[in-house]
């Protein structure tokens, strides 16, 4: 796999990566803006209402028929914080021109056209977007965030980070709140779609056999009706400090299991810090894993437990679900299997197996050209463009050294217990 990087104008890039394993090709705009407390939910919203519907097909219905006279086409839609950066992207996947019937007929220029359209000429209404459209997918968002709300692992791990990152946009859902939600509109959602075309940081991105001519100069024509200045700096990064004393914070709720969810500041964040990966898996990844064989299997002391890692912004995450008897004994039993990661006392057996585990599951990002899409979008944050081989190189060579210096790094930061109610003291 190579890809190649092309400046299209202030700001813009356009990243070609040729896959030759599908039949289908994939066409992304990505957006990055500051994640930021004010407009975090407006931007969350935006994106799956441009992709709703537009100027040119201005319901589901219409939009839907053209994508089937583009053979099956697809939309798919996403907006995500990574580090101190709230990405939004769009995507359409296409078949490839080779397989069209119709002789000159190009189906993923019609495809890019039909991206354009949703994101540069959506349903305006004097300034404001179309109400019944902001309406309809307001309603969308509301669920999606009482959903959160009522999953309570979901709810517990929302806590910890909201705990963690006090004073810090990232400290919040993804999605925003209920409240924010609410006040969403039709206004504000125009002004917030205009700053993302003027303000953020794009790239234009195909996974695909070949690059289809003219494809980048389509964005550069649409986005020379916007003022562009002010552009996002994508590297904006503000890795968590360690705590000079650990946050420790209850809720109780009407639950029958409680949750306890640690977060532990690193020294190992941003760029190269894949030893943080390996550690992190080795202590609570796979089944092979210090909280999984010892605080779950052979202690009984949750009912799952878990680690991951989040390296752009230099944090680990413990989450796990107990009875509230347990709660206390499953934090200290977890502190002490990092304690023993630390002192280098994990199995050459664990040690390989996540290696493993790791690299197959970066081979999986090749078995879906979506999957690859995501994933070139998603590096620019981290440390370049770099291809998932390029890490499972980096990955394989990771030494126990690395992971024993990575562990040493990782202090705990915050405690959350999600607890049911009267078990108050």
């Amino acid at each position: 796999m190579s890809y190649k990087i092309f400046e299209i104008s202030n700001g813009v890039d356009g990243v070609f990566i040729e896959n030759t394993r599908f039949n289908t090709t994939v066409l992304s705009l990505n957006f990055y803006l500051p994640l930021s407390v004010d407009s975090i939910t407006e931007n969350a919203l935006l994106p799956y209402l441009l992709a709703s519907c537009s100027k040119e097909y201005p319901d589901f219905t219409e939009l839907n028929l053209k994508l089937s006279l583009l053979y099956g086409a697809d939309i798919s839609v996403s907006a995500e914080k990574m580090r101190d950066v709230q990405h939004i992207r769009i995507a359409v996947s296409a078949i490839n021109d080779e397989f069209v019937l119709e002789k000159g007929v190009s189906v993923l220029g019609d495809a890019m056209q039909l991206l354009l359209s949703l994101v540069f000429e959506p349903k305006i209404q004097k300034e404001a977007l179309s109400q019944s459209d902001v309406e309809r997918e307001k309603r969308k968002l509301l669920e999606h965030i009482a959903g959160e709300f009522n999953d309570k692992r979901v709810f517990a791990k929302n806590r910890l980070t909201e705990i963690m990152f006090e004073n810090d946009a990232y400290g919040m859902s993804g999605y925003g709140t209920l409240e924010q939600a609410e006040k969403i509109t039709a206004e504000a959602l125009f002004s917030a779609w205009q700053k993302m075309l003027r303000t953020a940081y794009i790239r234009v991105q195909v996974v695909g056999k070949t690059l289809p001519d003219g494809i980048f100069d389509l964005v550069r024509d649409k986005l020379d009706n916007f003022e562009r200045k002010n552009i996002t700096d994508y590297t904006l990064s503000r890795p968590v400090s360690p705590a000079e004393d650990v946050k420790r914070v209850t809720d109780y709720y009407d639950v029958s299991q409680g949750k306890l969810v640690m977060g532990f500041s690193s020294e190992t964040c941003g760029e190269n810090a894949y030893s943080f990966t390996v550690m992190t898996d080795i202590f609570g990844g796979g089944p092979y894993s210090h909280l999984f064989t010892n605080v779950r299997e052979k202690m009984s002391l949750c009912y799952y437990c878990s680690a991951s890692a989040v390296r752009s912004k230099g944090f680990m995450l413990v989450q796990s679900g107990v009875e509230a008897d347990n709660a206390e004994k499953a934090e200290k039993e977890i502190l002490n299997q990092l304690a023993l990661v630390q002192k280098g006392e994990f199995t050459d057996f664990a040690f390989e197996a996540s290696k493993k585990a790791i690299i197959g599951s970066l081979k999986s990002y090749n078995d879906s050209i979506y999957a690859l899409d995501k994933w070139y979008s998603a590096v620019i944050m981290n440390d370049g463009l770099k291809t998932p081989e390029d890490v499972i190189e980096k990955i394989s060579s990771i030494t126990r050294e690395d992971v024993i210096n990575a562990a040493c790094g990782v202090k705990l930061h915050t405690v959350y217990k999600l607890m049911p109610k009267g078990e108050e003291k």
